[in-house]
């Protein structure tokens, strides 16, 4: 039986560059693709893959959030999170949302390969250019013992801070999280509150700068 798998990226070239490279292995087929987290959730849901491949900065939903959502519904997937960023923040923010594996994108078709294959097999893969002692904050952390990262914020927080960094306002991201516009401001306030910042540029800023949203876009 072939290693399914979903592609999420928000730029087509480079879900064509990946599908191209997972199309010559022959056990490897990749069943659908989204451009966003949102899209990457209903194509999980539909197709159920064994393995999905994500980015972090994403429109909609980013990579992280996607991930933990995925997770919550469908335990035994496996996700690879695909980024250009090797600070291991990154890599344990990745984690914590529950990753299989972490991946740089200027990695080669054979260090794709092997990624795929590990966390298939149930095994965690970081890319080697990731030190090993992020493992070691990570399980700290997993233990309760405190770690600089303790004051991350929450999933849902990161969510109303992507939203509102990409512009939209408080009555679209209440419609999108199905949730109240007071329910939304709240969230919001908590958020200014938590990182100090009471302006949308500098919560903007804040979100580029941790690689929620593109500055490409």
């Amino acid at each position: 039986m072939p290693i399914r798998i979903v592609l999420a990226d928000d730029h087509a070239l480079v879900r064509q560059g990946v599908r191209a490279l997972l199309a010559a292995i022959a056990d490897f087929e990749v069943v659908g693709e989204a451009a966003n987290g949102r899209e990457a959730l209903k194509l999980i849901r539909a197709l159920a893959p064994e393995v999905a491949l994500m980015d972090i900065s994403m429109p909609e939903l980013n990579g992280l959030d996607a991930t933990a959502h995925a997770l919550r519904e469908q335990p035994h997937l496996k996700v690879i999170i695909v980024s250009m960023h090797a600070t291991e923040a990154y890599v344990l923010e990745a984690l914590r949302a529950g990753a299989a594996g972490y991946l740089l994108k200027d990695a080669d078709a054979d260090e794709l390969e092997r990624a795929i294959r590990a966390v298939a097999r149930g095994e965690r893969y970081l890319t080697p250019s990731v030190s090993h002692h992020v493992i070691e904050r990570f399980m700290r952390a997993e233990r309760g013992e405190q770690t600089p990262e303790a004051e991350a914020l929450s999933p849902r927080q990161r969510e109303v801070l992507q939203l509102v960094a990409e512009g939209r306002g408080t009555r679209e991201i209440a419609d999108r999280l199905n949730l109240s516009v007071k329910t939304i401001e709240t969230h919001r306030a908590q958020l200014m509150q938590r990182l100090e910042i009471y302006d949308v540029a500098g919560l903007t800023r804040y979100a580029l700068r941790i690689g929620l949203i593109d500055p490409e876009r």
